[in-house]
């Protein structure tokens, strides 16, 4: 390497370093200045909680591990909703772009159900489905799908038409368009669509859960604030927000390794 790309490489790690760092102080100040406003009565510790008072409750329902018990109903719902929109709208994605028709006729009410506010389908789909672990995980589905669709179909329809056309050129046929161009030129969009579903998932399925549950983080959060025990809302809402930056970092990884290997 030479000295000034080595001098680039210091100057980029530092200036990481700089940025990680300066994240974790904004957020140390924020809890700092939280728990010294409720201790000192700036704001009300019994409606704002606090940051200690958070880690007491978590840790005693640690003991029982009844918090642990709705962290994974949640988690598990998400996962389930987030795969399912992930192979559905793949799916769907490919059987637009193989019928191209089709894909027009049903544009306007892709956009449409886009567009409609999902938690006005929650009350409907416990009337279909019942008060269940599927009318959340189709909750949390309804979320995302519809956009994903859309997406994927873009990023489908955008590949390079000069690479299709060598594939027919070849004598090739549309599968092998599919699956030699198409599907491997999509992936980043793909796995840019996954970043956005997995916190996607996540709200719908606490919707869901709002309405429709008896475990889990969004049922915590409803009971918690129909007693007045905000303790517990607060600490599921900082769970919850602890849980969406480690599904994204995950999928990020992904993306990374994605990039590294390709690269």
């Amino acid at each position: 390497m030479t000295t000034e790309h080595l001098r680039f490489l210091k100057k980029f790690r530092r200036r990481r370093r700089m940025v990680v760092f300066l994240r974790i102080l904004i957020l140390f100040l924020f809890l700092l200045q939280w728990e010294i406003c409720a201790d000192t009565g700036v704001v009300d510790s019994f409606i704002f909680s606090s940051p200690s008072r958070i880690i007491t409750c978590f840790l005693k329902m640690t003991e029982d591990g009844s918090v642990f018990h709705h962290i994974g109903i949640t988690l598990y719902e998400t996962l389930v909703s987030f795969l399912l929109v992930t192979l559905t709208s793949i799916l769907i994605a490919i059987l637009l772009w193989c019928f191209h028709g089709l894909s027009e006729i049903l544009d306007p009410y892709m956009v449409v159900l886009n567009s409609l506010p999902k938690s006005a389908l929650a009350p409907l789909l416990i009337v279909w489905l019942g008060a269940n672990t599927t009318t959340i995980v189709v909750a949390g589905m309804s979320v995302a799908i519809f956009g994903s669709i859309l997406n994927l179909y873009t990023s489908f329809s955008t590949i390079d038409q000069e690479k299709i056309r060598l594939i027919y050129t070849l004598h090739g046929k549309r599968r092998h368009a599919l699956t030699k161009v198409v599907l491997p030129g999509s992936i980043p969009a793909i796995i840019s669509n996954m970043k956005v579903n997995i916190g996607l998932c996540l709200v719908g399925v606490i919707i869901g859960e709002f309405l429709a549950a008896r475990n889990g983080l969004g049922y915590l959060i409803i009971y918690s604030s129909q007693v007045f025990k905000l303790d517990w809302l607060l600490m599921s809402i900082c769970i919850l927000c602890i849980i969406a930056v480690l599904l994204y970092a995950i999928i990020g990884l992904i993306e990374k390794w994605y990039l590294k290997k390709t690269g």
